[in-house]
Formats: structure tokens, sequence, C-alpha cells
């Protein structure tokens, strides 16, 4: 009984390959023809169970499934074996922003190189102007050249003259004390004619003492002695407008449009003089002009200016020095891109 068994379930596995309709045909009709015996042992197997099983629920086909629409199907399709792709930088590493980064340190340490001559230029200059005025008053000549002048800058002088109050001009509007007036320009005329004449910065008026009428004590008609610094002519700002001669305003002291005017030499000096406080309130009342005290109040500004032009040389350089040496990413480095797709 045992040997019939295993002979009938050898049996299929000895029969040649063929289709799998073939097989199932077959199968059956073994299945049909063998002794009760064989087919009651075949039957309680559990793989013949499951195999019929199969059978039953669905049929077995021979054609091959339909394969969906791929997008290598289309007429137009382009392949990546057709058309590769190309290893392209994203961006260059550095472009010219870097070189304007690297032009910004030079430029700011040549500036810092130049004001440290302006500071040693500067500084001589305030040295011989305050030699000068530590020097005793220097008598004025009568003819004064006016190419001499830059070399007794801030020198103290001295003259006397008469002041022309009929070509008085006023310079303005100046600020002192927070408080709005104008400087009093007279032609001094000394005792060598209206060639000898010169332009005398008197000082300040407050700008309620503009009218003569209101300042009389300043009008002096007799000889006076005029202490003060012989100064170089001054220089007009872009920012300052032109003086208008036709109707008397004057915004900047031009002394040779000055001197043309009144007939005088175009020589400046500057009244100076050092009063106590009770004596300033007296002038501001009376309308009296205050001389400038006797100093030198040139600008010295350039060691400021050194310190910024050099650390911005060296701020400057430490960031070009760490965009150099900054690693570029994998992603900006390189990428894959196709401009022809």
């Amino acid at each position: 009984m045992a040997g019939t068994v295993f002979n009938c379930l050898l049996r299929p596995a000895r029969t040649p390959r063929v289709s799998i309709g073939g097989v199932a045909q077959k199968w059956t009709a073994a299945a049909s023809q063998t002794p009760p015996t064989c087919r009651a042992a075949t039957l309680s197997t559990p793989a013949a169970a499951i195999r019929r099983a199969g059978a039953a629920r669905r049929p077995i086909s021979t054609s091959r499934p339909r394969r969906a629409r791929q997008a290598a199907d289309e007429p137009g399709f382009t392949s990546v074996l057709d058309n590769p792709p190309e290893l392209v930088r994203s961006g260059r590493r550095h472009g010219p922003g870097l070189i304007i980064l690297a032009i910004i340190p030079v430029t700011a340490f040549i500036l810092g190189t130049w004001q440290v001559k302006r500071l040693e230029w500067k500084t001589e200059l305030i040295a011989k102007c305050e030699d000068r005025l530590v020097r005793a008053p220097l008598p004025l000549p009568p003819r004064i050249d006016a190419d001499a002048i830059p070399d007794f800058d801030y020198r103290r002088v001295w003259t006397t003259g008469r002041y022309r109050h009929d070509q008085e001009m006023l310079i303005g509007p100046r600020m002192r004390d927070g408080e709005q007036g104008y400087m009093v320009v007279t032609p001094l005329e000394r005792e060598g004619g209206p060639e000898t004449t010169v332009l005398v910065n008197r000082g300040w008026i407050s700008k309620d003492k503009a009218d003569k009428r209101k300042r009389m004590d300043s009008l002096k008609p007799e000889t006076v002695r005029v202490e003060g610094m012989l100064r170089e002519p001054w220089k007009k700002n872009m920012f300052t407008p032109d003086n208008n001669i036709e109707k008397g305003e004057f915004y900047f002291p031009d002394v040779h449009q000055m001197a043309q005017l009144t007939g005088s030499q175009p020589v400046w000096i500057e009244q100076t003089m050092d009063p106590d406080i009770l004596q300033l309130y007296d002038y501001v009342a009376r309308g009296i002009p205050i001389g400038r005290p006797a100093e030198v109040n040139l600008r010295n500004n350039h060691a400021q200016y050194i310190f910024t032009w050099y650390g911005l040389a060296v701020a400057t350089s430490i960031m070009f020095w760490l965009v150099v040496k900054k690693p570029p990413s994998d992603i900006t480095r390189r990428v894959r891109m196709n401009k022809s797709w």
C-alpha cells in the first residue's frame, strides 16, 4: 500500500516538460484512470487539494498580460544615453565682488598713509602759527605784497588810521553763542593815502544792531589804533552762495572782491581783543563789534582720519582672507545639468 501511494505521487514528476495547460489535462486524465486506492491517496494529499482548488477558482491562460505604456514608447523620447548630462559648475567660486573687496583695503591703507603725511603737515603749520602769535606785534608797512601774506599768516600786527564807515560791509549770517549776527568789515584808511588802505574785520555784532543808527558808539570818526592778526584770504566752499554786491549782501569775505569795491589793498586783518564777561555784555548792548581772541583755530582731525582708514583696511583685509579661505560645499562646487533638455 505504501509503495503504491509513493509510486502514484512520483508519477507526475516523471512526465516530460510540457505547457501548463498540457500538464493540467494529463494530470486530470491520470487521476481518473488510477485505481481507487491510488485516487484516494492522491486526493488525500494537501498539495493535490490546493492545486485542484486553484484550478477550479481561476482559469489558466497562456497569453501574456498587457504592459503599461512607458515614456520610452513616445516617438519624441530622448534617452539619457542619447543626450548624456554635462558636468558643469553651478557658478564661479569668486566673482567681481572679490576684486572690489581686494581693492578696498589697499585704498584704505593708502588714504591712511596720506593722512599721516597730512597730520605731520598740519602739526608743523600749527606750530609755526603759534610761534608767530607769541611774538610782539609788528607794525604794518604802508604797502604789503599780497603774495607774501601766507608767510605771515597769524602774525600779530598793529597800525593806525580812520575807519571808512561809509564803506562798511556786513558778512553773514554768523552765529555766536547761539545768537545770529554779522561780521563787520570796514576799510581802514591810513596816513599814506588811499593806496595804503586795508580791510579790517572788526568782529561780530548781533542781528538787531545791523542798522548803524542803533550802534552809534561803534562809529568812531577819529584816528584809532588797530591791533590784530594778518590772515590769508578766505576760500569759498561749494555750499556758500555768491555775494550780491548790488544789494550789499555778503555771505563770505572775498578779499579781492571787497578790495576792488572799496579801493583798498587785498589785505585782511582780524582785530583781536580779550574782554571780560562784563565788557562782552556791554559791547553786545551798545553794538560794538567783538573781535576774536588771539589764538590759532586751525582744525586738526587727521588723527581720527588715520584711525578710521587704517581700521577699515584691517577689517576689510580680514573679510577678504575669510572669503578666499572658505572652502566651497559639494553642492556649490559642481552640479549635474543639461541645458539641451
